[in-house]
């Protein structure tokens, strides 16, 4: 397994411009199965995640390549709706496929996802949402087939505004008959950046953004080309590490207003920062200060995505803080690795207490999921010594090449990969 191995203590500078959203591309990728044709996405990070989609996609039949930013995929010779096992318990995301599999073939079936264990994720308002439009479902131990003859536009009430459940019946209903309402819908930037996307292929959608998206269903989706919008949470853990290390950053093709909450957060931490277009700078030349109370929620609340991220800036900062969170149970596991290097956090069930301590010291880490990663990252780049972080693969899902990125920003960091094994030929 690589790792990645960090000689902290330098302050980043410099510029550096944000790759695409990974949790815009995937649902993308996903609804270019609801054209028959060849569709052209643009922005396109190299990850993990973003290459177990394309497998699945080949898997099913499409035809893919990847060339820099731009991913081409062409589903015309669509062969299989059956999502592959094996890739399907390698990314939580793959369950995205089930909206457009039923509604252009009117038949899917599906594994249990798998993902980073960062708590209990349900795909009750997924298949509920799908049973509403008229879909039938066989269950079977870790196995789903879904059905329907026709898909008819209803009335939708979310008992929780699920990102995932929100797009994936977003993508079924565009080609069902009728008009669909979601209401208490998701409102996150990555699903107005699905209901444009629809759209240019031909759907007709209102309201991503708002509680209320509506969809009237149309005959069929055309092939498109599209461009998708900047990585919020990529640009939010530069930000963090910029005044975690005491640095002046300047980001670029990025969208200050995906990141309110987290530009607050950190104002009240003494940072500061200024945004113009798609520009940003972030600078902290001191100590930071820290935040009473921080609770996650869904957007355009505090992400769950930068609570681990926000953790480390927090154990420097002077001061007592607390970090509530609501949305997964099991993500504060990088608190013990982060004490591991010299902070003081204590957990209370959902709520975690920070003391902030004047310097964290290099130590031999394990990220436990891709967020937890990113903050281990973050706290080896301001540490006293050096750092290791095992399993990057968990990393490598949501940030393309982390050490090139925070490399170009002056960090002394690189990534180790295992010394195959020696034959020893002399016996």
């Amino acid at each position: 397994m690589d790792k990645l191995v960090i000689e902290g203590g330098n302050p980043l500078s410099g510029t550096i411009p944000i790759h695409g959203a990974k949790n815009a591309a995937l649902p993308i990728l996903a609804a270019s199965l609801l054209a028959n044709g060849e569709v052209q996405i643009r922005n396109v990070p190299y990850l993990l995640d973003i290459q177990v989609m394309l497998g699945i996609l080949e898997r099913l039949g499409c035809s893919t390549r990847h060339e820099r930013d731009t991913v081409v995929v062409d589903s015309s010779k669509l062969l299989s709706t059956d999502i592959p096992e094996d890739l399907m318990k390698q990314m939580r995301s793959s369950i995205f496929l089930m909206g457009p599999l039923l509604g252009r073939c009117g038949e899917v079936t599906v594994y249990e996802p798998g993902g980073c264990a960062i708590g209990e994720r349900k795909v009750d308002m997924h298949l509920k949402g799908l049973k509403a439009l008229g879909a039938e479902i066989e269950e079977q131990v870790e196995k789903m087939t879904c059905r329907a003859r026709k898909l008819t536009g209803t009335d939708i009430h979310l008992d929780y505004p699920s990102v995932g459940a929100t797009e994936n019946i977003m993508m079924a209903a565009v080609l069902a008959k009728g008009r669909t309402t979601i209401t208490n819908a998701a409102r996150e930037p990555e699903i107005q950046d699905l209901q444009n996307f629809l759209n240019t292929m031909g759907a007709s959608i209102i309201g991503a953004g708002t509680d209320t998206i509506t969809i009237t269903g149309v005959d069929r989706l055309y092939p498109c080309s599209y461009e998708i919008i900047p990585d919020r949470i990529v640009a939010g853990t530069v930000m963090i590490a910029a005044a975690a290390t005491r640095g002046n950053v300047t980001l670029s093709r990025c969208c200050s207003s995906h990141l309110s909450s987290l530009i607050h957060v950190l104002r009240r931490a003494g940072v500061q920062i200024s945004a113009s277009n798609d520009i940003m700078n972030v600078s902290c030349m001191t100590r930071p200060k820290a935040v009473d109370r921080i609770i996650t929620s869904p957007y355009p609340s505090f992400p769950t995505d930068l609570q681990s991220q926000v953790m480390v800036l927090l154990s420097l900062a002077d001061g007592f803080s607390v970090m509530k969170e609501t949305v997964f149970e099991s993500r504060f596991k990088h608190v013990d690795e982060l004490n591991v290097m010299g902070a003081d956090i204590s957990v209370d069930m959902n709520v975690a207490f920070i003391r902030g301590v004047p310097r964290l010291y290099g130590a031999s880490v394990e990220a436990t999921d891709l967020r937890a990663g990113a903050a281990l990252v973050i706290a080896g780049l301001a540490a006293k010594g050096r750092t290791t972080v095992e399993q990057v693969h968990h990393i490598d899902r949501g940030y393309d090449r982390i050490e090139c990125l925070f490399q170009h920003l002056g960090a002394r960091m690189h990534r180790q990969s295992p010394v195959p094994e020696q034959l020893d030929f002399a016996n």
